[in-house]
């Protein structure tokens, strides 16, 4: 059952899919995990976290906001991807974000450096790049939100269109960035995140 406290979302039950999946957890183990999101963005979910899982890259746990008694004040704007079911946040405590509110990282800072490590999200890597083949966005605010993929803000109905228009942006955005930096060292092209790829 549902039981966010949010008085106004957007999203309604009819509006929402409940996911369950397979993950590898820290340990190594499988383990079943239950996102809910928005029923437009429910295939695209299963895609990503099966790639994920078959990749061995590994989640802390996957539970909706509702088991935290629905405490994300980041959720309840009408027009956040959250609160439509459009956006997850993956391993916080690897991937934080910047509130400015305290200018501190949240939950933590230590591990706020953008290096390889174990359940880190990282630009062009692994999880990025199955994200970005979804059409979906990472840190999609004007703060560092390592954490965080959604399908665009304002939140809409996710289509191949808004897909295609996300991927557009995103490699524009990329272009601009690469032209504007000094030359930097490539990549070893075998990492793939948080680990050499085989």
């Amino acid at each position: 059952m549902l039981r966010s406290p949010r008085i106004r979302c957007p999203a309604t039950r009819e509006d929402l899919r409940r996911v369950e999946i397979n993950h590898v957890d820290f340990d190594g183990e499988v383990a079943r995990g239950v996102l809910v999101v928005n029923q437009d963005i429910a295939d695209s979910v299963v895609r990503v976290f099966t790639r994920l899982f078959e990749e061995g890259f590994p989640i802390r746990r996957m539970r909706p906001v509702e088991e935290y008694d629905g405490d994300n004040n980041a959720s309840t704007a009408d027009e956040s991807p959250h609160a439509n079911g459009r956006a997850i946040d993956i391993n916080p405590w690897e991937n934080p974000w910047r509130d400015l509110r305290c200018a501190c990282w949240s939950p933590s800072g230590e591990f706020s450096a953008r290096e390889e490590g174990r359940g880190k999200i990282l630009e062009g890597g692994f999880v990025w790049r199955t994200f970005f083949d979804e059409g979906w966005i990472w840190e999609n605010i004007d703060v560092p939100d390592y954490m965080h993929f959604d399908t665009g803000y304002p939140s809409g109905p996710f289509t191949p269109e808004v897909a295609r228009q996300n991927q557009e942006a995103v490699e524009a955005g990329q272009a601009a960035a690469e032209a504007a930096a000094p030359p930097q060292t490539p990549r070893d092209p075998r990492v793939r995140g948080d680990r050499p790829a085989p």
